[in-house]
């Protein structure tokens, strides 16, 4: 049984390298959408945003900066070969490029891991940042959040063997991984503290861990989990209930209240001309998870 596990996991990491399939027939897709089941999003020509230093700079330097994440199936993946990037995330960083004017080809994509999210906001390192960014009052008290544009839960996955583990409740005395600087870390952390946590910076690292026996479970939101559940369903599962509502944000320069608001905007234009769903069922949908409605947007006050 560790030995399958130990190939599984491997499998896993030869999909992040190579993102070539090795599931059986009829699991889903371990690879980023076809082109073709993709939206394609229209560039507003002559769009301005004068009252925006970080649209100006992008500008100027003829593209977007987007901060993401590389590692999350269905979310944020990047093709090491080739360096595209794909995903839920991926796409919404696409459409709202667009809405501003510039092209979402021309999208320049930083991998940034959890714990450096408010760092590379701040330090104008990307222009905005779209990776399962759980909006926050503290997090507010550091950047600016447009959105949000999708409701998730926090939730645990194990190996399919494990019986003792239904929900976090049964963590006492378990190893629980999860992301360095992130909310799900942060929770159990707070509400759970006689699990004993383990962090790394990237999602995949954990879920190696579990399927070498290294932790007993791996915790974070449950569309993240889904989708690592989805490659190896036969090593993996998702048990009990969300435990937590984890509303996704783009995360924005704290102080440019007008590319936050203007986000909102795409936001709303996208929900209502089918892009957003179009997109999730392109992406995310290949989970086996239905799109649900998108959450309202918060158009919170300029602080």
């Amino acid at each position: 049984m560790r030995t399958r596990r130990a190939l599984a996991a491997c499998a896993l990491a030869l999909l992040a390298v190579a993102g070539t399939a090795c599931g059986k027939d009829g699991s889903p897709p371990v690879k980023g959408p076809q082109p073709g089941a993709l939206p394609v999003y229209r560039v507003v020509k002559d769009f301005r945003l004068p009252g925006s230093p970080t649209w100006n700079r992008a500008q100027r330097r003829g593209r977007l900066i987007v901060g993401a994440k590389e590692d999350q199936p269905y979310l944020g993946e990047k093709e090491p070969a080739t360096g595209r990037y794909f995903g839920f995330d991926i796409e919404i960083a696409r459409m709202t490029a667009a809405y501003l004017g510039f092209d979402p080809a021309g999208i320049e994509f930083r991998t940034i891991a959890s714990a450096n999210r408010e760092t590379a906001l701040q330090n104008g390192q990307v222009d905005y940042y779209v990776g399962t960014y759980t909006i926050n009052d503290n997090r507010k008290k550091l950047v600016g959040f447009a959105g949000p544009y999708y409701l998730a839960g926090q939730s645990l996955l194990v190996r399919t063997d494990e019986d003792d583990i239904k929900g976090p409740r049964d963590l006492a005395g378990k190893r629980v991984c999860s992301a360095a600087g992130s909310t799900p870390y942060q929770r159990i952390a707070a509400e759970y503290p006689s699990a004993e946590l383990v962090a790394y910076d990237t999602y995949a690292v954990c879920v190696d861990n579990l399927l070498t026996y290294q932790v007993d479970a791996v915790t974070t939101d449950d569309t993240i989990l889904l989708g690592f559940a989805a490659k190896v369903p036969d090593e993996l599962r998702v048990v009990g209930e969300p435990f937590s509502q984890e509303p996704y944000g783009i995360g924005v320069p704290r102080s440019d209240n007008v590319l936050r608001f203007a986000l909102d905007d795409a936001l709303e234009a996208n929900e209502k001309n089918g892009n957003w769903k179009k997109a999730y069922d392109a992406t995310l949908g290949l989970s086996g998870v239905p799109a649900p409605e998108p959450p309202p947007i918060d158009r919170y006050p300029a602080t």
